[in-house]
């Protein structure tokens, strides 16, 4: 029984990466074809970025079962420190390897600032928590606002005033502009690292859930007194599956750093708005899928951009469908049909089993 559900479990875990997979080959070969528009492929990173910053944060949400509206702020922690490393490192190694190591530095970045702000936090739960993880979020992005950091000959030096205050010597360079933020960043990010880095995400999120720890995890979601009772860490295992959310979002950071050319911290980059919008693909993908969380970010990332020959009422069509996948997935009725209709199917596929 053990290794049948072994089996199950690996099966689903390949459909995920097949499905990824499937649709990267699908695009590539519709590039070469050049039946692509040049709308289509300016989407392509940014799909990947939000895919990525989904299934992270459905381990917090879906997974751990803490609602954490700062997701972006871990993100714009990532995309800053990824981009400060490439930008000091233009021109002397590689730019695919410098994104590389900016990957790793903007995922340890988020991660220890998912750690510093995870063991005050997770101690609160409900609304709180959510409340001080908003305030996290904002306080990120216009912290960053205020940062001006240059170079000279004698080192790095910073203020919260402006570039003039810095006193730079001949030949220094001012990296951050405050609100204008970090200029000059290699374009390094393409689809195929975009695809990379959702199925590298996909593995690390998959593997923990299914793995001792992840279940830890869940028995803490799922009643917090007994996983407690029977000797489970709350706090560190709290404290692991947030880190590892704010580092992947740290990764998707630096993926959105390196495909544009300008990083700024604006509201609507890294801002509220930008979370909310994470937590519904996570909650209209199904809170705790993570095949969900891909293709409800997908669809409802490239709905408004379908929809923008309707001008006015694009948003306006763009709202329907949200309401009607959130009726679709949370009306009891709905949600009865839904299990009336695979009960039919498993059914047809397995009539001999039923029939016992």
């Amino acid at each position: 029984m053990k290794s049948k559900a072994k089996r199950k479990l690996f099966i689903n875990n390949m459909i995920t990466y097949g499905v990824v997979i499937a649709a990267y080959i699908i695009m590539q070969a519709l590039i070469g074809a050049g039946q692509v528009s040049s709308l289509m492929k300016g989407l392509l990173v940014p799909f990947c970025i939000y895919v990525i910053m989904a299934v992270s944060l459905n381990l917090t949400v879906g997974i751990l079962g803490e609602l954490s509206l700062g997701h972006a702020g871990f993100m714009c922690v990532g995309a800053f420190a990824g981009a400060l490393f490439s930008k000091c490192m233009k021109g002397v190694i590689d730019p695919t390897l410098g994104m590389v190591i900016a990957i790793l530095i903007g995922a340890v970045a988020a991660a220890l600032f998912g750690i510093l702000i995870g063991i005050p936090v997770l101690r609160l739960r409900g609304d709180y928590l959510a409340i001080v993880t908003l305030a996290f979020g904002e306080i990120i992005k216009n912290l960053v606002n205020a940062v001006y950091l240059g170079r000279d000959a004698s080192g790095f030096k910073l203020s919260f005033k402006d570039s003039m205050s810095l006193k730079l010597e001949e030949g220094g360079e001012v990296l951050i502009k405050g609100a204008q933020g970090i200029t000059g960043t290699p374009q390094a990010a393409t689809f195929t690292i975009g695809v990379i880095l959702v199925l590298i995400t996909l593995f690390i999120v998959m593997n923990l859930i299914n793995s001792r720890t992840g279940r830890a995890i869940m028995a803490i979601r799922d009643n917090r007194i007994a996983a407690e009772s029977i000797g489970i860490n709350i706090t560190k295992y709290k404290l692991l599956a947030f880190s590892v959310s704010a580092g992947l979002a740290g990764v998707a950071g630096v993926l959105y750093a390196h495909n544009l050319t300008t990083l700024t911290a604006l509201p609507k980059n890294f801002g509220y708005n930008m979370s909310i919008m994470i937590l519904v693909y996570v909650v209209l993908g199904g809170i705790g899928s993570i095949r969900g969380s891909i293709i409800a970010t997908v669809i409802l990332y490239l709905l408004p951009e379908l929809l923008r020959g309707l001008s006015n009422y694009r948003m306006l069509m763009y709202a329907i469908v949200l309401i009607l996948a959130m009726l679709f997935n949370s009306a009891p009725q709905l949600v009865a049909f839904r299990q009336r209709v695979a009960g039919k199917l498993k059914h047809k596929d397995n009539p001999a089993k039923e029939a016992i």
